[in-house]
């Protein structure tokens, strides 16, 4: 008689125990940035959505995500199940039939998002700025401020680096061309690609991550790059001597989006809520500098440091905003498919 209560007990115990396991036993995979940003987001945002979908959120970084969604997506295996990913691939992504179409009785945080970063089928997630850093060592009396003098080697000797990327780089040589901001599109790639040849035998590094643009100002590699904002304060707080500002800078946002096919799109989407929980995006912005783009997260951060961030009323002013329909045109995918003969040249 007690050797059998004792099974029951024990029995009820191992119960209690796998339906408080169950409660965290579904994965939810996401992708996005790695380095300081995957850092940032490790203690803020991915705690918040795995506390709003009730799942374990599996993260991996990939700096070219769209590929693999469009592969994975193809053969129907999603290889993720949230992608975070610049707005342009948002777009192409509806186009290209790679998103789930949202529910947002799941994602009430988004009403709190600017009503044009959204669709039926993604959320805006942050604003993030590609600007001029550079040595303070190598440039005592002022670096580069603009495009232009970001090609004038002659004024500005030393080492460069860019993104081995299309997009934003074309805009960039384009400003230092001399092309007006509230000109820039349709782009004129002919001669976008003109002026980087100019600059390319400049260039000692040709980035291909936020990570190591990170390393390059940290280690001193190049005396001046064109890099994300939250690269280089991530870099200047960890004690590399540059400077920065957003003078001239080309603003951009990214989407959070579900992959078509994904098997765990209601907890996805919930997941997606808790990465957009305002009080989150408030302690990541602490850490990181990067615009979240709930607009509720403004009104819970110190005032000093929300206008720091590159989607503060006065930064962006000082900056063109990326044109994401252009890029996700027929035009703009041409000018992208051009970029790896460019750079291979």
């Amino acid at each position: 008689m007690v050797w059998q209560l004792k099974s029951t007990v024990l029995a009820g115990l191992v119960g209690l125990a796998l339906q408080a396991g169950g409660a965290m036993a579904q994965t939810v995979t996401y992708s996005t940035d790695g380095g300081k940003f995957l850092d940032a987001q490790r203690t803020t945002l991915i705690p918040a959505a795995e506390k709003a979908a009730g799942a374990k959120i599996s993260v991996e970084a990939n700096g070219d995500r769209y590929p693999i969604v469009k592969a994975s997506v193809g053969m129907n295996n999603p290889q993720w199940d949230i992608v975070d990913i610049g707005a342009g691939y948002c777009i192409r992504g509806v186009e290209d039939g790679m998103w789930e179409k949202l529910d947002m009785a799941l994602i009430p945080n988004a009403k709190d998002v600017d009503p044009r970063f959204n669709s039926e089928y993604y959320v805006g997630f942050y604003g993030y700025s590609t600007l001029i850093a550079s040595s303070n060592k190598k440039f005592p009396n002022g670096g580069p401020k603009t495009w232009a003098e970001f090609w004038d080697v002659k004024k500005f000797p030393g080492k460069r680096a860019l993104r081995n990327y299309a997009r934003p780089t074309l805009e960039i040589a384009l400003l230092a061309d001399g092309v007006a901001p509230d000109k820039l599109y349709p782009l004129d790639v002919d001669r976008a690609y003109r002026k980087l040849e100019e600059i390319k035998p400049h260039i000692a590094v040709w980035w291909t991550s936020g990570a190591q643009s990170y390393q390059l100002l940290l280690d001193g590699e190049v005396d001046m790059a064109a890099v994300w904002d939250g690269r280089a304060d991530a870099a200047k707080k960890e004690g590399a001597n540059i400077s920065f500002s957003y003078n001239g800078a080309i603003l951009e946002n990214t989407c959070l989006a579900v992959s078509k096919g994904s098997k765990n799109r209601v907890a996805a989407m919930k997941a997606i809520n808790g990465m957009l929980d305002p009080a989150a995006g408030a302690e990541i912005a602490k850490i990181y500098k990067t615009g979240p783009l709930n607009q509720k997260v403004g009104g819970m951060m110190d005032p000093a440091r929300a206008a720091e961030m590159a989607t503060s009323p006065a930064n962006i002013a000082l900056q063109s905003p990326l044109n994401t329909q252009w890029w996700s045109s027929t035009a703009g995918q041409a000018a992208e498919a051009r970029w790896l003969a460019f750079i291979q040249k």
